[in-house]
Protein backbone atom coordinates (compact mmCIF):
# COMPACT_ATOMS: atom_id res chain seq x y z
CA UNK A 1 0.00 0.00 0.00
CA UNK A 2 2.57 2.76 0.73
CA UNK A 3 4.61 3.78 -1.62
CA UNK A 4 7.62 3.96 0.79
CA UNK A 5 7.61 0.36 1.45
CA UNK A 6 8.17 -0.56 -1.99
CA UNK A 7 11.60 -0.88 -1.04
CA UNK A 8 13.49 -3.40 0.70
CA UNK A 9 17.58 -3.80 1.80
CA UNK A 10 19.76 -7.01 1.83
CA UNK A 11 23.02 -6.41 2.19
CA UNK A 12 24.38 -10.06 1.54
CA UNK A 13 24.24 -11.20 -0.95
CA UNK A 14 22.46 -9.09 -2.86
CA UNK A 15 21.72 -5.02 -1.86
CA UNK A 16 18.49 -4.71 -3.09
CA UNK A 17 15.57 -7.01 -3.88
CA UNK A 18 11.70 -6.42 -4.15
CA UNK A 19 9.63 -7.38 -1.43
CA UNK A 20 6.42 -6.19 -1.95
CA UNK A 21 4.69 -9.33 -1.53
CA UNK A 22 1.45 -9.21 0.26
CA UNK A 23 1.18 -12.97 1.85
CA UNK A 24 2.52 -13.64 5.33
CA UNK A 25 3.36 -16.62 3.29
CA UNK A 26 5.13 -15.54 0.53
CA UNK A 27 9.16 -16.73 0.60
CA UNK A 28 9.76 -12.48 -0.54
CA UNK A 29 7.99 -11.65 2.85
CA UNK A 30 10.40 -14.02 4.91
CA UNK A 31 13.52 -11.99 3.39
CA UNK A 32 12.14 -9.12 5.02
CA UNK A 33 12.40 -10.76 8.20
CA UNK A 34 14.40 -10.04 11.23
CA UNK A 35 17.14 -12.46 10.19
CA UNK A 36 18.15 -10.68 7.27
CA UNK A 37 18.56 -7.41 8.95
CA UNK A 38 20.64 -8.61 11.76
CA UNK A 39 22.46 -9.76 8.88
CA UNK A 40 22.98 -6.39 7.88
CA UNK A 41 23.61 -5.00 11.16
CA UNK A 42 26.37 -7.64 11.91
CA UNK A 43 28.07 -6.70 8.85
CA UNK A 44 27.72 -3.05 9.21
CA UNK A 45 29.04 -3.16 12.48
CA UNK A 46 32.31 -4.67 11.80
CA UNK A 47 32.46 -2.88 8.57
CA UNK A 48 35.65 -0.05 8.63
CA UNK A 49 34.92 3.17 7.07
CA UNK A 50 38.00 2.94 4.67
CA UNK A 51 38.69 6.46 4.35
CA UNK A 52 41.75 8.58 3.74
CA UNK A 53 42.89 10.26 6.95
CA UNK A 54 40.91 14.19 6.07
CA UNK A 55 43.27 17.20 6.05
CA UNK A 56 41.52 19.97 7.37
CA UNK A 57 43.62 22.29 6.56
CA UNK A 58 43.63 21.39 2.79
CA UNK A 59 39.96 20.96 2.83
CA UNK A 60 39.23 24.19 4.09
CA UNK A 61 41.94 25.43 1.41
CA UNK A 62 40.41 23.72 -1.40
CA UNK A 63 37.31 25.25 -0.85
CA UNK A 64 38.61 29.20 -0.68
CA UNK A 65 40.49 27.82 -3.73
CA UNK A 66 37.16 27.42 -5.68
CA UNK A 67 35.44 30.43 -3.87
CA UNK A 68 38.05 32.35 -5.34
CA UNK A 69 37.59 31.01 -8.91
CA UNK A 70 33.61 31.67 -8.57
CA UNK A 71 34.64 34.98 -7.61
CA UNK A 72 36.97 36.29 -10.31
CA UNK A 73 35.88 34.07 -13.43
CA UNK A 74 32.87 35.78 -13.97
CA UNK A 75 34.89 38.95 -15.30
CA UNK A 76 37.17 36.56 -17.42
CA UNK A 77 35.21 34.56 -19.22
CA UNK A 78 31.22 33.99 -18.29
CA UNK A 79 31.01 30.90 -19.77
CA UNK A 80 33.37 29.26 -17.58
CA UNK A 81 31.90 30.45 -15.14
CA UNK A 82 28.65 28.54 -15.93
CA UNK A 83 30.65 25.84 -16.69
CA UNK A 84 32.42 26.07 -12.87
CA UNK A 85 28.90 26.36 -11.71
CA UNK A 86 27.25 22.99 -13.00
CA UNK A 87 30.24 21.02 -11.97
CA UNK A 88 30.29 22.22 -8.49
CA UNK A 89 26.63 21.72 -8.42
CA UNK A 90 26.36 18.44 -10.00
CA UNK A 91 29.11 17.34 -7.49
CA UNK A 92 26.94 17.87 -4.73
CA UNK A 93 29.52 20.54 -3.03
CA UNK A 94 27.31 23.55 -3.57
CA UNK A 95 26.59 23.29 0.15
CA UNK A 96 29.82 25.49 0.33
CA UNK A 97 29.45 28.46 -2.07
CA UNK A 98 25.90 29.65 -1.68
CA UNK A 99 26.65 33.51 -1.68
CA UNK A 100 29.43 33.07 -4.48
CA UNK A 101 26.63 30.89 -6.89
CA UNK A 102 23.59 33.46 -5.89
CA UNK A 103 25.96 36.41 -7.32
CA UNK A 104 27.03 34.77 -10.34
CA UNK A 105 23.15 33.69 -11.49
CA UNK A 106 21.74 36.79 -10.08
CA UNK A 107 24.40 38.61 -12.56
CA UNK A 108 23.14 36.98 -15.39
CA UNK A 109 19.64 37.31 -14.71
CA UNK A 110 20.14 41.13 -14.25
CA UNK A 111 21.06 41.30 -17.66
CA UNK A 112 18.04 38.90 -19.23
CA UNK A 113 17.95 40.09 -22.97
CA UNK A 114 16.17 38.71 -26.37
CA UNK A 115 19.62 37.46 -26.92
CA UNK A 116 20.36 36.08 -23.63
CA UNK A 117 23.16 37.83 -22.18
CA UNK A 118 25.28 37.48 -25.23
CA UNK A 119 25.60 33.75 -25.25
CA UNK A 120 24.81 32.42 -28.39
CA UNK A 121 25.96 29.15 -28.60
CA UNK A 122 22.79 26.22 -28.02
CA UNK A 123 24.74 24.88 -24.97
CA UNK A 124 25.98 27.77 -23.52
CA UNK A 125 21.84 29.34 -23.61
CA UNK A 126 20.53 25.95 -22.36
CA UNK A 127 23.16 25.63 -19.61
CA UNK A 128 22.20 29.45 -18.33
CA UNK A 129 18.46 28.68 -18.58
CA UNK A 130 18.78 25.60 -16.79
CA UNK A 131 21.17 26.96 -14.14
CA UNK A 132 18.74 30.26 -13.52
CA UNK A 133 15.49 27.81 -13.44
CA UNK A 134 16.71 25.53 -11.04
CA UNK A 135 18.00 28.02 -8.90
CA UNK A 136 14.71 29.92 -8.62
CA UNK A 137 14.99 32.56 -11.12
CA UNK A 138 11.95 33.09 -13.60
CA UNK A 139 13.58 32.65 -16.63
CA UNK A 140 11.66 32.57 -20.11
CA UNK A 141 11.35 29.83 -22.05
CA UNK A 142 10.94 32.20 -25.05
CA UNK A 143 14.99 32.18 -25.33
CA UNK A 144 14.73 29.34 -27.18
CA UNK A 145 12.95 30.93 -30.14
CA UNK A 146 16.20 32.40 -30.94
CA UNK A 147 17.21 28.38 -32.10
CA UNK A 148 14.00 28.53 -34.58
CA UNK A 149 13.83 29.05 -38.15
CA UNK A 150 10.59 31.28 -40.07
CA UNK A 151 8.49 27.93 -39.93
CA UNK A 152 8.62 27.78 -36.34
CA UNK A 153 11.06 24.61 -36.46
CA UNK A 154 14.27 24.01 -34.63
CA UNK A 155 16.42 24.93 -37.24
CA UNK A 156 18.21 21.53 -38.95
CA UNK A 157 21.81 22.95 -38.24
CA UNK A 158 21.56 22.07 -35.03
CA UNK A 159 21.95 18.41 -35.69
CA UNK A 160 25.05 19.06 -35.63
CA UNK A 161 25.81 19.87 -32.24
CA UNK A 162 25.76 17.05 -30.36
CA UNK A 163 26.95 19.28 -26.97
CA UNK A 164 24.36 21.79 -27.02
CA UNK A 165 21.70 19.04 -27.99
CA UNK A 166 22.61 17.30 -24.94
CA UNK A 167 22.45 20.33 -22.51
CA UNK A 168 19.21 21.21 -24.29
CA UNK A 169 17.50 18.13 -23.28
CA UNK A 170 18.80 18.68 -20.24
CA UNK A 171 17.20 22.48 -20.09
CA UNK A 172 13.76 21.15 -21.47
CA UNK A 173 13.59 19.05 -18.42
CA UNK A 174 12.78 22.16 -16.38
CA UNK A 175 9.43 22.81 -18.30
CA UNK A 176 6.11 24.06 -17.30
CA UNK A 177 2.67 23.42 -18.57
CA UNK A 178 1.75 24.85 -21.18
CA UNK A 179 5.74 25.99 -22.13
CA UNK A 180 5.44 24.63 -25.60
CA UNK A 181 8.60 25.86 -26.67
CA UNK A 182 10.85 23.44 -24.05
CA UNK A 183 8.37 20.06 -25.07
CA UNK A 184 9.64 20.58 -28.90
CA UNK A 185 13.00 21.18 -27.64
CA UNK A 186 12.84 17.78 -25.38
CA UNK A 187 11.09 16.19 -28.68
CA UNK A 188 13.59 17.62 -31.11
CA UNK A 189 17.13 16.97 -29.17
CA UNK A 190 16.03 13.53 -28.07
CA UNK A 191 15.41 12.57 -31.54
CA UNK A 192 18.73 13.68 -32.97
CA UNK A 193 20.61 12.26 -29.76
CA UNK A 194 18.75 8.35 -30.40
CA UNK A 195 19.57 8.78 -34.12
CA UNK A 196 23.21 9.40 -33.00
CA UNK A 197 23.48 6.53 -30.47
CA UNK A 198 22.13 4.45 -33.35
CA UNK A 199 24.77 5.60 -36.29
CA UNK A 200 27.58 3.57 -36.89
CA UNK A 201 30.26 6.21 -36.72
CA UNK A 202 29.65 7.32 -33.27
CA UNK A 203 32.13 7.73 -30.78
CA UNK A 204 31.68 4.53 -28.32
CA UNK A 205 32.60 7.26 -25.31
CA UNK A 206 29.61 9.92 -26.93
CA UNK A 207 27.40 6.93 -27.12
CA UNK A 208 27.82 6.18 -23.60
CA UNK A 209 27.34 9.88 -22.29
CA UNK A 210 24.56 10.45 -24.81
CA UNK A 211 22.70 7.19 -23.26
CA UNK A 212 23.32 8.98 -19.71
CA UNK A 213 22.07 12.25 -20.38
CA UNK A 214 18.81 10.10 -22.32
CA UNK A 215 18.55 7.95 -19.22
CA UNK A 216 19.12 10.48 -16.39
CA UNK A 217 18.99 14.09 -17.10
CA UNK A 218 20.17 16.22 -14.47
CA UNK A 219 17.36 17.83 -13.22
CA UNK A 220 15.40 14.23 -12.25
CA UNK A 221 18.38 12.23 -11.05
CA UNK A 222 19.55 12.20 -7.53
CA UNK A 223 23.54 14.17 -7.24
CA UNK A 224 25.78 11.42 -7.27
CA UNK A 225 30.00 11.56 -7.62
CA UNK A 226 30.51 12.36 -11.25
CA UNK A 227 32.61 10.39 -13.88
CA UNK A 228 35.85 11.36 -14.79
CA UNK A 229 34.49 12.02 -18.40
CA UNK A 230 32.34 14.85 -16.97
CA UNK A 231 35.24 17.21 -16.38
CA UNK A 232 35.87 19.98 -18.90
CA UNK A 233 39.26 20.71 -19.67
CA UNK A 234 39.34 24.27 -17.15
CA UNK A 235 42.20 24.52 -15.32
CA UNK A 236 40.12 24.29 -12.04
CA UNK A 237 39.36 20.30 -12.90
CA UNK A 238 41.99 18.91 -10.40
CA UNK A 239 40.75 21.22 -7.24
CA UNK A 240 37.38 20.80 -7.60
CA UNK A 241 37.63 16.70 -8.21
CA UNK A 242 39.98 17.18 -5.23
CA UNK A 243 37.57 18.77 -2.94
CA UNK A 244 34.90 16.21 -4.45
CA UNK A 245 36.17 13.39 -3.13
CA UNK A 246 37.09 14.81 0.85
CA UNK A 247 33.80 15.62 0.71
CA UNK A 248 32.47 12.21 -0.09
CA UNK A 249 34.78 10.81 2.30
CA UNK A 250 33.53 13.65 5.14
CA UNK A 251 30.02 12.74 4.00
CA UNK A 252 30.55 8.77 4.70
CA UNK A 253 31.56 8.96 7.92
CA UNK A 254 28.81 11.40 9.16
CA UNK A 255 26.07 8.93 7.28
CA UNK A 256 27.90 6.02 9.03
CA UNK A 257 27.52 7.41 12.31
CA UNK A 258 23.61 8.69 11.73
CA UNK A 259 23.09 5.13 10.69
CA UNK A 260 24.93 3.63 13.82
CA UNK A 261 22.09 6.42 15.64
CA UNK A 262 19.26 4.95 14.04
CA UNK A 263 20.66 1.47 14.23
CA UNK A 264 20.70 1.83 18.20
CA UNK A 265 17.01 3.34 18.01
CA UNK A 266 15.70 0.56 16.15
CA UNK A 267 17.04 -2.33 18.18
CA UNK A 268 15.91 -0.21 21.76
CA UNK A 269 12.56 -0.18 20.35
CA UNK A 270 12.33 -3.84 19.53
CA UNK A 271 9.59 -4.24 17.25
CA UNK A 272 11.09 -6.53 15.13
CA UNK A 273 10.45 -9.23 17.84
CA UNK A 274 6.96 -7.88 18.02
CA UNK A 275 6.43 -7.91 14.25
CA UNK A 276 8.03 -10.74 12.76
CA UNK A 277 6.91 -10.73 9.01
CA UNK A 278 7.56 -6.98 9.09
CA UNK A 279 10.25 -5.18 7.23
CA UNK A 280 13.59 -4.87 9.33
CA UNK A 281 15.30 -2.54 7.35
CA UNK A 282 16.74 0.62 8.77
CA UNK A 283 19.85 1.48 6.24
CA UNK A 284 16.74 1.24 3.94
CA UNK A 285 14.68 3.98 5.61
CA UNK A 286 17.59 6.25 6.20
CA UNK A 287 18.26 5.78 2.13
CA UNK A 288 15.74 8.14 1.92
CA UNK A 289 16.43 10.50 4.42
CA UNK A 290 20.22 10.78 3.28
CA UNK A 291 18.91 11.44 -0.13
CA UNK A 292 16.41 14.34 0.83
CA UNK A 293 18.47 15.75 2.89
CA UNK A 294 21.86 15.17 0.91
CA UNK A 295 22.24 18.85 0.06
CA UNK A 296 23.29 19.88 3.98
CA UNK A 297 25.89 17.81 5.53
CA UNK A 298 25.22 19.40 8.63
CA UNK A 299 21.44 18.16 9.14
CA UNK A 300 22.28 14.74 10.95
CA UNK A 301 19.84 15.66 13.55
CA UNK A 302 16.87 16.29 10.80
CA UNK A 303 17.69 12.84 8.73
CA UNK A 304 17.71 11.13 12.25
CA UNK A 305 14.26 12.26 12.95
CA UNK A 306 13.02 12.26 9.48
CA UNK A 307 13.92 8.25 9.39
CA UNK A 308 12.49 7.35 12.30
CA UNK A 309 9.11 8.48 10.72
CA UNK A 310 10.09 6.60 7.52
CA UNK A 311 10.28 3.45 9.35
CA UNK A 312 6.79 3.72 11.06
CA UNK A 313 5.04 3.90 7.01
CA UNK A 314 7.07 0.66 6.23
CA UNK A 315 5.32 -0.88 9.90
CA UNK A 316 1.71 0.24 9.91
CA UNK A 317 1.87 -1.09 5.99
CA UNK A 318 3.17 -4.24 6.74
CA UNK A 319 0.29 -3.98 9.52
CA UNK A 320 -2.09 -3.19 7.12
CA UNK A 321 -0.77 -5.82 4.86
CA UNK A 322 0.57 -8.41 6.59
CA UNK A 323 -1.89 -8.77 9.84
CA UNK A 324 -5.22 -7.15 10.33
CA UNK A 325 -8.05 -8.07 9.83
CA UNK A 326 -10.46 -5.76 8.88
CA UNK A 327 -12.00 -5.21 12.21
CA UNK A 328 -8.71 -5.47 13.59
CA UNK A 329 -7.68 -2.36 11.24
CA UNK A 330 -10.42 -0.46 11.97
CA UNK A 331 -9.91 -0.41 15.24
CA UNK A 332 -6.03 0.37 14.65
CA UNK A 333 -6.91 3.27 12.26
CA UNK A 334 -9.64 4.56 15.09
CA UNK A 335 -6.85 4.67 17.41
CA UNK A 336 -4.34 6.41 15.54
CA UNK A 337 -7.33 8.74 14.91
CA UNK A 338 -7.49 9.38 18.33
CA UNK A 339 -3.79 9.87 19.36
CA UNK A 340 -4.00 8.64 22.77
CA UNK A 341 -2.48 6.05 24.82
CA UNK A 342 -5.47 5.06 26.27
CA UNK A 343 -6.66 3.68 23.10
CA UNK A 344 -3.74 0.94 23.94
CA UNK A 345 -5.98 -1.03 25.38
CA UNK A 346 -8.33 -1.53 22.97
CA UNK A 347 -6.21 -3.06 20.38
CA UNK A 348 -4.89 -6.20 19.84
CA UNK A 349 -1.18 -7.19 21.55
CA UNK A 350 0.91 -6.84 17.83
CA UNK A 351 -0.56 -3.64 17.27
CA UNK A 352 0.28 -2.25 21.00
CA UNK A 353 4.07 -1.64 20.60
CA UNK A 354 3.76 -0.19 17.51
CA UNK A 355 1.33 2.25 18.77
CA UNK A 356 3.06 2.75 22.03
CA UNK A 357 6.20 3.86 19.70
CA UNK A 358 4.62 5.95 17.40
CA UNK A 359 3.00 8.02 19.46
CA UNK A 360 6.29 7.93 21.23
CA UNK A 361 8.52 9.14 18.15
CA UNK A 362 6.70 11.54 17.52
CA UNK A 363 6.01 13.32 20.43
CA UNK A 364 9.80 13.47 21.11
CA UNK A 365 10.29 14.54 17.20
CA UNK A 366 7.90 17.25 18.29
CA UNK A 367 9.90 18.19 21.51
CA UNK A 368 13.10 18.45 19.79
CA UNK A 369 11.69 20.78 17.23
CA UNK A 370 10.08 23.07 20.42
CA UNK A 371 13.65 23.02 21.86
CA UNK A 372 15.14 24.31 18.53
CA UNK A 373 12.54 26.53 17.11
CA UNK A 374 10.33 27.51 20.11
CA UNK A 375 7.38 25.79 18.82
CA UNK A 376 5.80 22.58 19.37
CA UNK A 377 3.97 21.03 16.24
CA UNK A 378 2.50 18.06 17.65
CA UNK A 379 -0.75 18.96 16.42
CA UNK A 380 0.17 18.99 12.92
CA UNK A 381 2.64 16.40 12.98
CA UNK A 382 -0.54 13.28 14.16
CA UNK A 383 -2.63 14.49 11.54
CA UNK A 384 -0.92 13.14 8.52
CA UNK A 385 -0.43 9.75 10.52
CA UNK A 386 -4.54 9.44 10.96
CA UNK A 387 -5.14 10.64 7.20
CA UNK A 388 -2.44 7.56 6.15
CA UNK A 389 -4.10 5.26 7.81
CA UNK A 390 -7.42 6.26 6.61
CA UNK A 391 -6.06 5.75 3.48
CA UNK A 392 -4.43 2.22 4.11
CA UNK A 393 -8.15 1.13 5.40
CA UNK A 394 -10.11 2.99 2.43
CA UNK A 395 -7.32 0.26 -0.01
CA UNK A 396 -7.46 -2.57 2.45
CA UNK A 397 -11.80 -2.54 2.06
CA UNK A 398 -11.65 -1.84 -1.56
CA UNK A 399 -9.28 -4.96 -2.29
CA UNK A 400 -11.09 -7.00 0.43
CA UNK A 401 -14.39 -6.92 -1.75
CA UNK A 402 -12.86 -7.20 -4.84
CA UNK A 403 -14.23 -3.92 -6.22
CA UNK A 404 -11.59 -1.83 -7.95
CA UNK A 405 -12.21 1.54 -8.07
CA UNK A 406 -11.92 4.34 -10.60
CA UNK A 407 -8.88 5.40 -11.69
CA UNK A 408 -9.69 8.88 -10.35
CA UNK A 409 -10.61 7.89 -7.36
CA UNK A 410 -7.91 5.39 -6.46
CA UNK A 411 -5.16 8.01 -7.27
CA UNK A 412 -6.92 10.69 -5.35
CA UNK A 413 -6.48 8.05 -2.34
CA UNK A 414 -3.30 7.05 -3.30
CA UNK A 415 -1.34 10.19 -3.07
CA UNK A 416 -2.15 9.89 1.12
CA UNK A 417 -1.32 6.34 1.01
CA UNK A 418 2.02 7.09 -0.63
CA UNK A 419 3.55 8.20 2.54
CA UNK A 420 4.76 11.53 0.99
CA UNK A 421 2.49 13.65 3.23
CA UNK A 422 3.72 12.28 6.53
CA UNK A 423 7.43 12.46 5.72
CA UNK A 424 6.81 16.23 4.44
CA UNK A 425 4.98 17.29 7.06
CA UNK A 426 7.51 16.32 9.52
CA UNK A 427 9.95 17.78 7.30
CA UNK A 428 8.51 21.29 6.91
CA UNK A 429 8.23 21.68 10.67
CA UNK A 430 12.12 19.86 11.00
CA UNK A 431 13.16 22.62 8.74
CA UNK A 432 11.90 25.18 11.27
CA UNK A 433 8.76 26.28 9.01
CA UNK A 434 5.22 26.56 10.21
CA UNK A 435 6.27 28.85 13.32
CA UNK A 436 6.11 32.23 11.55
CA UNK A 437 5.04 33.65 8.05
CA UNK A 438 5.22 30.93 6.54
CA UNK A 439 2.35 27.96 7.21
CA UNK A 440 1.70 24.22 6.25
CA UNK A 441 -0.88 25.25 3.25
CA UNK A 442 2.18 26.99 1.56
CA UNK A 443 3.30 23.81 0.70
CA UNK A 444 -0.33 21.89 -0.03
CA UNK A 445 0.00 22.05 -3.50
CA UNK A 446 4.12 21.15 -3.88
CA UNK A 447 3.47 18.25 -1.36
CA UNK A 448 0.64 16.84 -3.59
CA UNK A 449 2.47 17.04 -6.20
CA UNK A 450 5.26 14.72 -5.09
CA UNK A 451 2.59 12.49 -3.76
CA UNK A 452 1.21 12.18 -7.60
CA UNK A 453 5.11 10.96 -8.87
CA UNK A 454 5.54 8.70 -6.14
CA UNK A 455 2.40 6.97 -6.06
CA UNK A 456 2.60 6.40 -10.19
CA UNK A 457 5.92 5.44 -9.71
CA UNK A 458 5.48 3.28 -6.84
CA UNK A 459 2.51 1.60 -9.12
CA UNK A 460 4.52 0.96 -12.27
CA UNK A 461 7.25 -0.89 -10.27
CA UNK A 462 5.08 -2.60 -8.30
CA UNK A 463 2.18 -3.46 -11.18
CA UNK A 464 5.57 -5.76 -12.71
CA UNK A 465 5.94 -7.41 -9.28
CA UNK A 466 2.63 -7.75 -8.24
CA UNK A 467 1.48 -8.94 -11.88
CA UNK A 468 4.08 -11.79 -11.37
CA UNK A 469 2.27 -12.50 -8.17
CA UNK A 470 -1.02 -12.76 -9.64
CA UNK A 471 -2.09 -9.73 -7.87
CA UNK A 472 -3.05 -6.62 -9.22
CA UNK A 473 -3.36 -3.61 -7.05
CA UNK A 474 -2.28 0.21 -8.52
CA UNK A 475 -3.44 2.72 -10.80
CA UNK A 476 -2.44 0.86 -14.14
CA UNK A 477 -5.09 -2.34 -13.18
CA UNK A 478 -7.95 0.73 -11.95
CA UNK A 479 -6.90 2.59 -15.72
CA UNK A 480 -7.20 -1.12 -17.22
CA UNK A 481 -10.65 -1.67 -15.81
CA UNK A 482 -11.94 1.52 -16.90
CA UNK A 483 -10.62 1.10 -20.04
CA UNK A 484 -11.62 -1.91 -21.52
CA UNK A 485 -9.21 -3.58 -24.31
CA UNK A 486 -6.42 -1.47 -22.88
CA UNK A 487 -3.04 -3.14 -22.83
CA UNK A 488 -0.56 -3.02 -20.35
CA UNK A 489 1.92 -1.55 -22.48
CA UNK A 490 -0.60 1.17 -22.97
CA UNK A 491 -1.56 1.66 -19.41
CA UNK A 492 2.17 1.73 -18.24
CA UNK A 493 2.80 4.72 -21.30
CA UNK A 494 -0.57 6.70 -20.19
CA UNK A 495 1.15 6.59 -16.58
CA UNK A 496 4.67 7.88 -17.83
CA UNK A 497 2.84 10.42 -19.52
CA UNK A 498 1.44 11.66 -16.21
CA UNK A 499 4.83 11.53 -14.64
CA UNK A 500 5.97 14.10 -16.82
CA UNK A 501 2.89 16.27 -16.73
CA UNK A 502 3.36 16.37 -13.21
CA UNK A 503 7.02 17.25 -13.19
CA UNK A 504 5.74 20.14 -15.15
CA UNK A 505 3.34 21.27 -12.20
CA UNK A 506 5.67 20.23 -9.29
CA UNK A 507 8.92 22.40 -11.47
CA UNK A 508 6.22 25.32 -11.90
CA UNK A 509 5.36 25.22 -8.33
CA UNK A 510 9.06 24.87 -7.14
CA UNK A 511 10.84 27.23 -8.86
CA UNK A 512 8.79 30.17 -10.04
CA UNK A 513 5.34 30.36 -8.40
CA UNK A 514 5.70 29.48 -4.96
CA UNK A 515 7.79 32.26 -3.47
CA UNK A 516 6.74 31.32 0.15
CA UNK A 517 8.59 28.08 0.93
CA UNK A 518 12.38 27.67 1.48
CA UNK A 519 14.94 27.39 -1.25
CA UNK A 520 16.20 24.54 0.86
CA UNK A 521 12.55 22.95 1.44
CA UNK A 522 11.98 23.18 -2.33
CA UNK A 523 15.36 21.70 -2.78
CA UNK A 524 14.74 18.60 -0.31
CA UNK A 525 11.01 18.22 -2.37
CA UNK A 526 13.08 17.86 -5.42
CA UNK A 527 15.61 15.16 -3.99
CA UNK A 528 12.81 13.28 -2.74
CA UNK A 529 11.41 13.21 -6.10
CA UNK A 530 14.30 12.59 -7.63
CA UNK A 531 15.33 9.43 -6.28
CA UNK A 532 11.68 8.01 -6.88
CA UNK A 533 12.66 6.44 -9.76
CA UNK A 534 15.65 4.76 -8.88
CA UNK A 535 13.27 3.25 -5.93
CA UNK A 536 11.08 1.42 -8.19
CA UNK A 537 12.87 0.92 -11.26
CA UNK A 538 12.98 -3.18 -10.95
CA UNK A 539 15.32 -5.18 -13.44
CA UNK A 540 13.96 -8.70 -14.43
CA UNK A 541 15.44 -10.41 -11.53
CA UNK A 542 13.32 -7.95 -9.14
CA UNK A 543 16.36 -6.20 -7.66
CA UNK A 544 17.01 -2.53 -8.04
CA UNK A 545 20.61 -2.21 -9.23
CA UNK A 546 21.29 0.86 -9.96
CA UNK A 547 19.77 1.94 -6.51
CA UNK A 548 21.98 -0.90 -5.32
CA UNK A 549 25.23 1.19 -6.57
CA UNK A 550 23.76 4.26 -5.29
CA UNK A 551 23.46 2.85 -1.84
CA UNK A 552 27.23 1.18 -1.59
CA UNK A 553 28.70 3.82 -3.36
CA UNK A 554 27.56 6.91 -0.98
CA UNK A 555 27.61 4.73 2.28
CA UNK A 556 30.17 2.28 1.72
CA UNK A 557 32.61 1.62 -1.24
Amino acid sequence: MASFSGLSLSFFPSLLVNTRSKSPTSPVSHICGASNSQKWSTNFEKSPLHLDKLSSVGYEQKIEDIKHLLQSIPENDPAESLALVDSVQRLGVNSHFHEEIETILQQFYKTTSDHIYGFYTLHDVSLLFRLLRQNGYCISADVFNNFKGKDGKFRGRLRQDTRGLMELYEAAQLGFEGEYVLDEAANFSSKILQECIAADHMDPNWSKMIKNKLRHPYHKTITRFAEKDFFQEFQWKKTLRELAIMDLHKRRSVYQAELRQISAWWNELSLSDNLKLARNQPIKWYTWSMAILMDDINMSAQRVELTKSISFIYLIDDIFDLYGTQDELTIFTEAINKWDYAAIDTLPDYMKMCYRALLDTTHEIAHKIHERHGYNPIDFLKKPWAKLCDAYLLEAKWFASGNLPTADLYLRNGKVSSGVHVVLVHLFFLFGLGGGAIHLKDASKLISSVATILRLWNDLGSAKDENQHGKGRSYIECYKKDNEGLSIVEAREHVLDMIENEWKIFNEECFCVNQSLTLSFKRASLNLVRIIPMMYSYNDNQQLPELEEYVKFMLFT
